[in-house]
C-alpha cells in the first residue's frame, strides 16, 4: 500500500470443505450490475513478514462502480483494514481513491493508526546484523493527494503529508537511547509536495502493458509543526513488456533522496514486500536509495500466475557514495497470484525472497510489489 504490510486469503486456498458451497457462490457472484453502484468485498486476513510475524484481522473494499476513470476503466474503492500481529503490532488502514468528473480529477488518500514494535539496526548501507535491537512506537500517518489530469495520460497535483511518531520505548544503552539519532525520542513530518506522473498502465493491481514515471518533491517544516526541516525527492519509473501471450516483465528503477535534517522515520528504507523482497523493511536506512528490480510473469490461467524477481540497490549518506558499486545489496525470489475477483484486478500474492548475509523473507500480499 501503497501497503507496508502484506495479505493473504488463506481461505481462497485452503477453505473447509464445509463451506464449498459458500466459497462457489461468492465466485459465481462476481458478474456486475450493470446498474450496480457498489460491490462490496470482505476480506479475512492472514499473513506472515519478517516484521509482524504471523498476524491476523479483517478487511473490506467497497468499489464505487459509478465513479470511474473513463480513460482507463479504472474504478473508485474504498479499502480498510484493522490487523493484529503476534509480535503485539497493531494496525488501522483506510485507504479512498476516488475519481471526480470522469477521471479529470482523482483523491488518493491514506490514513494509518499502528501501534508497532520493531527492530533498529542503525543508519548506513553497512550496519552488522549484531546492532540489532528492538524499539516500540506509535504513529499516526495521513497522506492526501489531488492530482488533475492532463491528457493524454498526464496528472499533476499537490499532496500534504503528516506523520506522529511517538516513541515509546527503546534498548537500555542501545543506539536509540543515546539520543544521538534524530527522531529517537519521536518525530513529526508536516508538510506538502508536488505530484508529477505519466500513468499508461492498463491497471494498477497487475499491470500487462504501458508505463509509469512518477515524481514527487516533498516539504516538511517547522512551519506546518515538523519537528525538523527537510526536503524529500522521488522518482519511481516503471515499466511492463509483453513478451509472449501469456507472460510479461517488469521492471522498476526507484530513487529517494533527503536533503535537511530528516528523523530516522523519514529516511530511505531498504527492505519488505514491495520495496527489496528479502531483506527486512528498514534493514538498511539512511538519506539516498536507489533500487532496480525486474520480475518475470506468467499467467497460467486466468486467474493465476506465477512470478519470479531479481533486484539489487543500497542506501548512502551522499549521491558519491549512492554512486559507488560497492556493498550492492542483491535478492532474488519468487512466487504466485491469484486474482480475487473476475471483474476487478485485485490480486493476492505469495512471494519468497533471499537476500545476502542470510536475510531472507516470506510476504503474502495484496497486488503485485510493483
Amino acid at each position: 500500500m501503497k501497503k507496508l504490510f502484506f495479505f493473504i486469503l488463506i481461505c481462497i486456498f485452503f477453505i473447509p470443505d464445509g463451506f464449498g458451497q459458500q466459497k462457489d457462490d461468492v465466485i459465481k457472484s462476481d458478474t456486475i450490475n450493470k446498474n450496480k453502484k457498489f460491490q462490496f468485498v470482505a476480506i479475512p486476513i492472514i499473513f506472515y513478514t519478517p516484521e509482524t510475524s504471523f498476524g491476523f484481522g479483517a478487511g473490506a473494499q467497497v468499489f464505487l462502480l459509478k465513479q470511474k476513470n473513463i480513460y482507463n476503466d479504472r474504478v473508485s474503492n474504498i479499502f480498510v483494514d484493522f490487523i493484529m500481529t503476534s509480535n503485539k503490532q497493531f494496525i488501522i488502514d483506510v485507504i479512498p481513491q476516488i475519481y471526480f468528473g470522469k477521471g479529470d480529477y482523482f483523491l488518493d488518500m491514506n490514513f494509518k493508526w499502528k501501534i508497532f514494535p520493531n527492530n533498529f539496526w542503525g543508519i548506513g548501507n553497512d550496519t552488522p546484523n549484531s546492532n540489532e535491537e528492538s524499539y516500540d512506537m506509535t504513529s499516526q500517518i495521513l497522506k492526501v493527494s489531488f492530482l488533475k489530469r492532463l491528457p493524454p495520460a498526464l496528472n499533476f497535483g499537490f499532496e500534504y503529508i503528516y506523520e506522529n511518531h511517538d516513541v515509546t520505548k527503546v534498548v537500555d544503552g542501545g543506539l536509540l537511547s543515546q539520543g544521538d539519532i534524530t527522531g529517537s525520542d519521536g518525530a513529526v513530518i508536516s508538510g506538502f509536495g508536488v505530484i508529477f506522473n505519466l500513468d499508461s498502465r492498463d491497471n494498477v493491481g497487475s499491470p500487462l502493458s504501458g508505463h509509469l514515471l512518477k515524481m514527487n518533491a516533498q516539504f516538511s517544516s517547522e512551519l506546518f509543526g515538523a519537528t525538523e526541516n527537510y526536503n524529500k525527492f522521488i522518482a519511481d519509473l516503471r515499466t511492463y513488456q509483453k513478451i509472449g501471450e501469456h507472460s510479461i516483465v517488469a521492471l522498476q528503477l526507484y530513487y529517494e533522496g533527503n536533503y535537511g535534517n530528516p528523523p530516522f522515520q523519514g529516511l530511505a528504507w531498504y527492505g519488505g514486500g514491495n520495496r527489496a523482497r528479502g531483506y527486512y523493511q528498514g534493514r538498511y536506512i539512511d538519506k539516498s536509495l536507489y533500487l532496480f528490480q525486474a520480475e518475470y510473469r506468467y499467467r497460467f490461467k486466468p486467474r493465476w500466475a506465477l512470478a519470479g524477481f531479481g533486484l539489487m540497490g543500497k542506501v548512502a549518506n551522499n549521491q558519491k557514495q549512492l554512486l559507488s558499486l560497492n556493498d550492492l545489496k542483491p535478492s532474488a525470489g519468487g512466487g504466485i497470484r491469484f486474482k480475487l475477483l473476475k471483474t476487478q484486478d485485485t490480486w493476492v500474492r505469495l512471494d519468497a525472497g533471499i537476500g545476502i548475509d542470510g536475510s531472507n523473507g516470506v510476504y503474502f500480499g495484496i497486488n503485485e510489489a510493483f
